[in-house]
């Protein structure tokens, strides 16, 4: 059996994947440009990938492929409707960086609301040292206690913030998804929610009915104060309505882990977001802790091994994503 790792590092090179021990061929590259996917997955059994896009075209051009491990949560790079015809069986990772996002999310919250941006860059310039008092407050400072946080997507990571959240005084409320026509119990409805919003954390996988929920509409119904955190992903957002939002203080500020291009070229607009006092930007980080990257590694390899076994069941664990 032959396997094959397309982007292997995503990882630092301490941590590996090991294959199932059926794989007889295995080979592993650093970084895999689209030109090279074809060559790399010649009569490949297993496709392990992080952010490689395996989309219909390829797929088609790949009759041996049986299995792909996404090493991730977000599955959107694969296109899941022709593995499904074609019974390819698709594994993702989860649950794996609850920890990491889930105090990412806060450290970008307090940083927002604290003005840290401000106050960093006033010590790089020395700036206390002109102060005429013991304290130099040049930028304001919010405290989060008894303040609304309203999270998108209600799994492992949006959870993981909640229970962070509450820990410091914050009331938790759920958004429903965008457009639907019910609203479950335990949830708010979607545009409601974002008007209750003092700060709104974005967990949500993305698929057609979350791209660009976050827009200029949307934006005009939260609060002059209103904070985004975006950990999810870029194209939640419309990132040229954010940051109009922002130039025209729409909205109070927003920290933003992710992006619609990754990398984003020099010129991407990300850039003029982050260039803002009220924005803080950090390049997919959040899930990247060295314990989270490593029980992440495990899972996969344990749901390989129990695919390549053909364990009872072993499909059960594929795609699990957020609501």
């Amino acid at each position: 059996m032959k396997a094959v790792f397309l982007d292997a590092a995503t990882f630092p090179d301490e941590l590996t994947l090991t294959p199932p021990d059926a794989v007889t061929d295995w080979q592993s590259f650093d970084k895999t440009s689209p030109e090279q996917r074809l060559e790399r997955l010649q009569q490949a059994d297993i496709a392990l990938v992080n952010k490689v896009v395996l989309d219909a075209p390829l797929l088609a051009q790949l009759p041996d492929l049986k299995c792909i491990g996404v090493t991730a949560t977000g599955t959107n790079n694969v296109d899941l409707e022709v593995c499904r015809v074609r019974g390819i069986a698709v594994f993702n990772a989860t649950g794996y960086a609850v920890d990491a996002v889930g105090e990412h999310c806060i450290m970008m919250i307090l940083a927002l609301a604290r003005n840290l941006k401000a106050y960093l860059r006033d010590a790089d310039n020395k700036g206390w040292s002109q102060s005429p008092f013991f304290c130099n407050r040049i930028a304001p400072i919010n405290t989060l206690s008894g303040k609304r946080l309203v999270i998108v997507g209600k799994g492992d990571l949006g959870t993981a913030v909640a229970t962070r959240a509450q820990a410091l005084g914050l009331s938790v409320t759920y958004a429903e998804r965008p457009g639907a026509e019910t609203v479950r119990p335990g949830y708010t409805a979607f545009e409601t929610a974002l008007s209750l919003a003092d700060i709104l954390s974005l967990h949500s996988p993305l698929t057609d009915q979350t791209r660009g929920m976050i827009n200029q509409h949307t934006l005009s119904l939260m609060q002059p104060h209103a904070l985004l955190i975006n950990s999810g992903r870029g194209d939640l957002v419309v990132e040229s309505d954010l940051l109009d939002a922002l130039t025209r203080g729409v909205i109070g500020g927003a920290a933003l882990d992710v992006a619609s291009s990754e990398p984003p070229p020099p010129d991407h607009i990300i850039w003029q977001v982050a260039a803002l006092p009220n924005v803080i930007v950090t390049p997919h980080v959040a899930w990247s802790s060295d314990g989270a990257m490593a029980r992440l590694l495990r899972q996969l390899e344990e749901k390989l091994n129990r695919w390549a076994r053909q364990e009872p069941g072993a499909l059960d664990d594929s795609l699990t994503h957020d609501s």
